[in-house]
C-alpha cells in the first residue's frame, strides 16, 4: 500500500502534471482531424470553390484572434516584430492554399501526414549546417521520410492499396478504388509544399515572438495578414469560376464551417500551443506525429459506427436519397 508521501510524489512528478496537458493535446488533434473530414466531405460534395471557402473561414477566424489577444494593446509591439508577422502572413496565405487543394486532389489522411513533410527541412539543415556527429543517422532518417512520402504517393497508407493487403479486389468498392488510387509524385507535391510552408510560418513565429503572449498577438496579426492577401485570390477564384461556367457559389453548412473555423484554425493553434509550451513538443516531433495517427485512428473507429448507423437508416428508409450526406446544406446561396 502507497503511503501518502509517495502519493503526494507521484502527483508532484513532470508526468502527472503533464498528463492533462496531454490529453488537451489529444483531444485537440482529435477534433481538428475531424473537421478536416468534414470540410473535405464539404468541398467533395458541393463542389465549392476551395479558395472561397478557406476565406470565408479565415475572415471570422480573424476576427475572433483579434478580440481575445488584442495586438494593439498592453506592450508595444515593435517594427522588427510586426513586419515578419505580415510577412508570414502572406505564407500562411499559401499554406491554406496548397493545403485546401491538397485536401480536394489527395484526401484528408495523406493532407494530414503530408504536413510533417516540413520536418525534411529540419533534417535538412542539421545534416548542412548542424554537428557532425550522428551524420549517418540524420541522412538515415532524411531517407525514410522521403520514402514514407513515396509510399503515400503510391497509395500505400491505405488498406486497399497497401502491398500487405490482404483483401481480394473483389470485395473493394467502386467507390473506394475511385478516392484511394494513387496519386503519384507529382500529385503529392501540392501538400508536400504546403508542409513545407507550415514549417516556414512555424520557424518565423517562433523567431519573432520572445514570449508566449508576444506569439499569441502576433498570430492574430499573421491570420488578420493572411485573410488580407488570400481576399483577392478569392475573388480571382469566385470571378474565373462564374466566367468559366464552374460552380462558383458556396453552399452552407454550418457543421462544415464551424468545425473548420473553431476546431481546425482557432483551437488548434492554441492546443499546438500548450504541446510546445507545456510538454516541449514541436510541430514535426515524432511525438506530435503520434498524437496525430492516434487521433486519426480515434476517428476512424468512431466512424464505423457512425457508418454502420447510416447503412441501418438507409435500410430502412431506402426512398430518402439525402441519407447518403454526413451534413445538411441549406439552398445554395450565390455569394
Amino acid at each position: 500500500m502507497m503511503s501518502p508521501k509517495q502519493i503526494s510524489d507521484d502527483r508532484g512528478s513532470p508526468h502527472f502534471r503533464h498528463t492533462p496537458f496531454q490529453i488537451i493535446h489529444l483531444i485537440g488533434n482529435f477534433f481538428r482531424i475531424w473537421s478536416v473530414y468534414s470540410m473535405y466531405r464539404y468541398l467533395n460534395q458541393t463542389g465549392a470553390p476551395v479558395v472561397l471557402f478557406l476565406f470565408c473561414c479565415l475572415v471570422p477566424s480573424s476576427i475572433i484572434f483579434l478580440i481575445l489577444q488584442k495586438p494593439w494593446k498592453g506592450r508595444a509591439l515593435s517594427n522588427q516584430q510586426i513586419v515578419p508577422s505580415l510577412i508570414n502572413g502572406v505564407i500562411t496565405a499559401l499554406y491554406f492554399i496548397l493545403w485546401g487543394k491538397g485536401l480536394k486532389s489527395c484526401g484528408p489522411l495523406r493532407a494530414i501526414l503530408s504536413e510533417y513533410s516540413g520536418a525534411v527541412l529540419g533534417v535538412l539543415s542539421g545534416v548542412l549546417y548542424g554537428r557532425r556527429g550522428h551524420v549517418w543517422k540524420k541522412v538515415g532518417g532524411l531517407i525514410a521520410m522521403l520514402v514514407a512520402l513515396f509510399f503515400l504517393s503510391q497509395g500505400w497508407a491505405t488498406s486497399t492499396l497497401s502491398p500487405f493487403s490482404s483483401k481480394d479486389s473483389t470485395e473493394i468498392k467502386e467507390e473506394e478504388v475511385l478516392t484511394e488510387q494513387a496519386l503519384g509524385l507529382m500529385g503529392m507535391m501540392i501538400p508536400v509544399f504546403a508542409g513545407i510552408l507550415s514549417a516556414l510560418r512555424r520557424v518565423i513565429a517562433r523567431r519573432v515572438s520572445l514570449k508566449n503572449q508576444q506569439k499569441k498577438r502576433l498570430h492574430a496579426i499573421t491570420i488578420t495578414s493572411a485573410t488580407c492577401f488570400l481576399f483577392p485570390v478569392a475573388m480571382w477564384d469566385l470571378i474565373i469560376g462564374s466566367s468559366s461556367g464552374k460552380t462558383s457559389e458556396l453552399p452552407f453548412s454550418a457543421w462544415a464551417f464551424l468545425s473548420t473555423i473553431v476546431f481546425g484554425i482557432i483551437l488548434i493553434f492554441y492546443v499546438d500551443n500548450i504541446a510546445e509550451e507545456r510538454l516541449h513538443m514541436v510541430f514535426s516531433s515524432p511525438k506530435h506525429l503520434m498524437v496525430a495517427v492516434l487521433g486519426f485512428g480515434i476517428f476512424e473507429a468512431t466512424s464505423l459506427e457512425r457508418s454502420k448507423k447510416d447503412s441501418s437508416l438507409k435500410s430502412e428508409d431506402p426512398s430518402n436519397g439525402i441519407l447518403g450526406n454526413d451534413f445538411d446544406t441549406s439552398p445554395i446561396l450565390p455569394i
